[in-house]
Parts: C-alpha cells; sequence; structure tokens
C-alpha cells in the first residue's frame, strides 16, 4: 500500500512515524504532538477542554471520571478538518480512552471518508508491543527496513543499559507514579523500564494498566526512590504536585523522602509515550537509580528538561 497522507491521532505515533522517515507524509496531528519540532507545524484535528486548563490533578481525576462515568466525550475530532485532509491511514490508539481518542470514534468517523482511510490502531504494554508498533506502521506505509533499522538501534541501547544493570547487586525499591492525587502506580511498561534499569517495583503492575492504589499501601512498600512520571505531565507541571505528594501523612517516614531520593521526570515526552524515545525513558531511570554506574544519564541540574531531583 502507498501512503501519501497520514493523520495521527497520537503524540507516540506522530514520533513513529518521524522516526521512520515519513514526517512528510504526515498531514494532521492531535493536539498533544509537539514531537518533533515540525508536528507543531500540522493541522491538528482533536481537542481536549482539559488541554491547558490550569486544573489541580484532583480537578482533572474528578472531571475524567465524570465524563466516562457519564459516557461523555473526553476529546472531540475536528470532523471537517479531517475531511479537507483525506488521509490514506489514520494512525490512532486503544489502549486508554482518557490518554487519546478512542478507536472505536476513530473507526466509526473513517467509516464515512472517501476511500475510506486505513485505521491503525496501536496498543502496547510492553515493550516488544512497541517495536511490533513501529513494524506495523513501517509495513502499512511501505517502509518495513525503516523499522528494522531504527529497532536495532533501540535495542543495542536497551542492551546496553541491561547489561551494566544486571551486574549491579542492589537493586533499590521504586516506585513509579502515573499520578499524584489519587495515588495511580505504574503499568504497562513501567515496571519493565524499572527492571532493565536495575531496580524493582512492588506496586507496579508490569504489562497491565495503570491503577489506583491506596496511600497506605506505598507506606508499606517504603521505596528507596520515587519517581514521578505522571500521565501527560511536563515537569513543570509534576514538580507542583509534589507539594502535593509532600503533604500526605507518613511521607516524611519514607526512606526515599529521608535520603531525598525522589525525582520529576517529563512523562509527556518520555514515560507516557509509547514511541522511539521510550528508550530515553530507559536511561533516565537507570541515572536515577544507579547515577555511578550510569553518570551520563544523570540530571544536569534543575534546569534539565529530563528529569531533576525534587527531594
Amino acid at each position: 500500500m502507498v501512503v501519501h497522507r497520514i493523520v495521527s491521532l497520537l503524540p507516540a505515533a506522530t514520533e513513529i512515524a518521524a522516526a521512520l522517515g515519513l514526517m512528510d507524509q504526515v498531514v494532521g496531528v492531535s493536539h498533544e504532538c509537539d514531537y518533533p519540532p515540525e508536528a507543531n507545524d500540522r493541522s491538528r484535528v482533536t481537542h481536549c477542554p482539559l488541554h491547558d486548563a490550569g486544573l489541580k490533578s484532583q480537578e482533572v481525576d474528578e472531571w475524567v471520571r465524570r465524563a466516562l462515568r457519564e459516557d461523555g466525550p473526553i476529546y472531540t475530532i475536528d470532523e471537517p478538518l479531517l475531511r479537507k485532509l483525506r488521509p490514506d491511514v489514520i494512525l490512532t490508539q486503544k489502549l486508554c480512552d482518557v490518554c487519546a481518542v478512542g478507536y472505536g470514534t476513530v473507526a466509526r468517523l473513517a467509516e464515512t471518508l472517501p476511500g475510506p482511510p486505513r485505521v491503525i490502531n496501536l496498543e502496547p504494554s510492553s515493550l516488544s508491543d512497541i517495536f511490533d508498533d513501529i513494524r506495523r506502521v513501517a509495513e502499512i506505509c511501505g517502509v518495513p527496513e525503516h523499522a528494522e533499522e531504527l529497532i536495532g538501534q533501540l535495542c543495542r541501547r536497551i542492551e546496553a543499559v541491561r547489561r551494566r544493570a544486571a551486574r549491579i547487586a542492589n537493586r533499590p525499591r521504586v516506585l513509579l507514579m502515573e499520578w499524584v492525587d489519587p495515588p495511580f502506580c505504574s503499568g504497562h511498561w513501567g515496571p519493565e523500564l524499572i527492571e532493565i534499569a536495575g531496580g524493582c517495583d512492588p506496586s507496579g503492575r508490569k504489562h497491565q494498566p495503570s491503577v489506583q492504589i491506596r496511600w497506605q499501601e506505598v507506606l508499606d512498600a517504603r521505596p528507596d526512590i520515587i519517581v514521578l512520571a505522571l500521565c501527560g505531565y511536563d515537569i513543570d507541571r509534576a514538580r507542583r504536585d509534589y507539594e502535593i505528594l509532600r503533604r500526605f501523612p507518613g511521607f516524611d517516614s519514607l526512606p526515599a523522602a529521608q535520603r531525598g531520593e525522589i525525582y520529576v521526570v517529563n512523562a509527556s515526552a518520555y514515560f507516557a509515550r509509547p514511541g522511539p524515545r521510550i528508550v530515553d525513558s530507559l536511561e533516565i531511570l537507570a541515572g536515577i537509580l544507579h547515577p555511578t554506574e550510569f553518570p551520563q544519564f544523570v540530571s544536569r541540574g534543575p534546569d534539565d528538561p529530563r528529569v531533576i531531583r525534587a527531594g
């Protein structure tokens, strides 16, 4: 299939397309697609009222839960614009209706478009799933050889971390949080990244969706390190939630708090985007968990756009 016009409704999908050399064929993106920089020059075909609304984390959680309970839309698609763009392929997802436009909504709309365009569902739960998604996009868009080259590069970086981390006896307990108020543990590829980087996440749900957890579970787990990888949040936004976390009862009793081992990462750009930069997320974790062994990945200070030490 020769593809000439791609609409990506997912930031990770846009990054996959770009890494495969397909950015010139991307004619439309979601409201959250901001990388690579040229994504900002494409037409934006989705909207979310929460985007830049300035709500607190608890307010965001309540708004989303209410929308899901009432079967209301979290995202809207600019249908006239989508028709005008005349896509051959639409990249979307079925993984999480909270994170992006749902697959069902996109598929139903696509059936009414000329062609109709092919709707490609990306639904990764692990690193291998992410690589499969890269292969799928490359195959459909006619550049399968680009996928193998890209995946080879990513796998070599993963193995470099895995081999070095495997020689480290100390494996700290890590709490990778996807939300603070209320607390959500890590899920999907998050615990896998921690394992490879040389740690363990007793609260994580490997290859399964993240879920809300009781704060008492965090106290019982006694994490040595806490990483705030808050879904959709950059460092500045997540840093504000760190102040909320500090007020939770018993916070100061946690080993991570006592040792100042609390980190804020740019999850919007890395941890919450299952595309090529998920390997950057692994390297960030390696620098957090074992800074002596991975000095090249350690935070460069309070202005580092990837990771800062908050505690």
